[in-house]
């Protein structure tokens, strides 16, 4: 795999979970354009780095600057996001959802944790997604619900 391809596909190894899915379900682009670029497709479900997380996702928002970054637009934002195709086929940065595995170094979250926050590698429009440790994460209070917590992650 070179450098270019999506995050969540390169770390793929074998689960340490047994009878946890090696697939997923996912929403993908691979070129920018309205919303009739996004394909569902069946991917490798990524596998958690020692500072990471892997979230089964229940939620996820589409905000403007999700919108803008499936357009490539403005421009200047291809520098980040691919100049001619997305970077990362997997878009989406907001999410809310269950901790399903975590990796070795991590200490702030386990298995079981209702968690929301924003990933800044993309990737959440998809069943799973990993997350550093230290991203934009925390544990969803108990009267809320996954829904309302995707909403709170949602930076105005």
């Amino acid at each position: 795999m070179n450098a270019n391809e999506n995050s969540l596909q390169m770390s793929v190894t074998k689960s340490k979970l047994p009878g946890l899915k090696t697939k997923m379900k996912a929403i993908e682009t691979k070129k920018y354009g309205s919303a009739e670029v996004f394909k569902l497709n069946e991917i490798a479900r990524p596998v958690p780095k020692a500072n990471e997380v892997l979230i089964r996702v229940f939620t996820s928002t589409v905000t403007a600057a999700d919108i803008m970054m499936r357009e490539g637009k403005p421009l200047i934002g291809r520098l980040f996001l691919g100049l001619r195709k997305p970077k990362n086929t997997i878009l989406g940065f907001d999410f809310a959802g269950e901790v399903i595995e975590v990796g070795s170094e991590v200490t702030l979250f386990k298995k079981g944790d209702r968690v929301f926050g924003g990933s800044t590698a993309l990737g959440c429009y998809a069943e799973y997604v990993c997350v550093d440790s230290k991203d934009v994460l925390t544990t969803i209070p108990e009267n809320i619900s996954y829904e309302e917590a995707a909403r709170l992650a949602e930076v105005p």
